[in-house]
């Protein structure tokens, strides 16, 4: 883990200086690694690919090879120094999955882009190791095609669970990694071991089914892939299980047995802001490419595009089974975007009557030219539907949103 702060003779070690220095900087847990990937991941990776599991995530495919291999991103490494921020939340993250009126976002976006903050002070770190220590240095986070997770558990931080993601015995599942890759030759930590036993309580939790077994995800299963990196309209066998989900999943992190030993975030930069905590879906539904860009600045939702987000916001008010939302979703059928009009008609089928969902159909129907609108409008007309649209307008019954999660 991090370790106990080096003595003053100590500090005259480069390694014990460079944890000093993180610690300093605000990391929460410092680790080292050389800069080799073990051949479990590697193969691991391949494997994940080669059965489709990363989804639209072409990326991932087209950079494996690099992926496989620290050196390829740079020659010249030989150490890695893997760092990590807690974000901790201060309350129950699944608390909200309860409030069909309102949507729930995944801890890591309530407040400010991480990617921001970590890279600032992983070059901090890196500018004094070059100045301090002579090194030469490159620093990484998430967006590189870096198997930061394996390196991870190398450096000793932590280790990856049955759900895929990184825990540790401090921190539970809430931490933001970053690494700085250089050429000193540090000697590694001990790598950490798997304390998961025979629990399977985040497999359990999950909504969509995603893991095919534990230590194994298959991403087009994952509703945080389905609301981020997925780009069509969310597959019909999903929906109902993403209830007011708008932005990722924290189910299966949430449940982790080792989150008794986390922490609150100290870094107030990932304390949640208010209107991200729980926004109303009524507040999102309408939001424009303006108004989407003044709500999100300098957040990773953000980087998802209003198309994308007022989608899965339509998802959720199909789950919510309210007809108070009617007039917003009536408004939606005639958006500029594809995507959000098909969800529309979706969300229009359970929140509106049967006589109201035909009326719109007749007006919209003929007059349609995107082909994944046009699906929609013949799932709800042509074909039987397992979970029907109320049928009334009157108010809904105490349960007549819900979805099974």
């Amino acid at each position: 883990m991090t370790g106990p702060s080096a003595s003053p003779d100590e500090t005259r070690e480069p390694k014990a200086a460079i944890r000093t220095h993180a610690l300093d900087l605000g990391f929460d847990a410092v680790g080292f690694a050389e800069a080799e990937m073990h051949e479990a991941a590697q193969v691991g990776l391949l494997s994940y690919i080669d059965r489709g599991y990363h989804g639209d995530m072409g990326w991932l495919a087209d950079t494996a090879e690099r992926r496989r291999h620290p050196r390829a991103l740079w020659g010249e490494a030989r150490s890695v120094v893997v760092l990590a921020l807690n974000y901790g939340p201060g309350r129950d993250p699944l608390a909200m999955l309860d409030r069909p009126e309102r949507g729930t976002i995944s801890v890591y976006a309530q407040n400010r882009d991480y990617h921001d903050l970590v890279k600032k002070r992983l070059k901090h770190l890196a500018r004094w190791m070059a100045q301090e220590l002579g090194a030469q240095v490159k620093v990484f986070v998430d967006t590189a095609p870096v198997m930061e997770k394996p390196l991870a558990q190398r450096a000793g931080l932590g280790w990856q669970g049955k759900h895929t993601n990184l825990l540790a015995r401090d921190w539970g599942n809430w931490l933001f990694l970053g690494e700085v890759f250089t050429d000193l030759d540090l000697a590694p930590d001990a790598s950490e071991t798997d304390h998961c036993g025979s629990c399977r309580a985040c497999l359990d939790a999950c909504p969509t089914n995603a893991f095919p077994a534990p230590y194994q995800l298959d991403a087009r299963r994952c509703i945080s892939y389905l609301t981020i990196e997925h780009k069509g309209p969310i597959p019909r066998e999903f929906r109902a299980a993403m209830g007011n989900r708008i932005y990722g999943c924290d189910d299966c992190l949430a449940v982790c047995p080792w989150n008794k030993f986390a922490q609150r975030s100290a870094e107030t930069a990932f304390h949640p802001r208010l209107e991200l905590t729980a926004p109303r879906l009524a507040d999102l539904v309408g939001l424009d490419d303006a108004g989407f860009r003044q709500v999100f600045t300098a957040s990773p939702i953000k980087r998802l595009g209003r198309d994308r987000l007022v989608r899965n916001v339509l998802v959720a008010i199909g789950n919510s089974g309210d007809p108070d939302f009617l007039p917003l979703v009536r408004a939606r059928l005639d958006d500029h975007a594809g995507v959000v009009r098909a969800m529309a008609v979706w969300a229009l089928a359970r929140v509106a009557s049967a006589e109201t969902l035909h009326a719109e159909a007749a007006a919209r129907r003929p007059v349609e030219a995107d082909g994944d609108v046009l699906a929609e409008w013949a799932a709800e007309l042509d074909t039987p539907q397992p979970d029907s649209p109320p049928a009334s307008e009157s108010a809904p019954s105490a349960d007549s949103g819900r979805r099974q999660r």
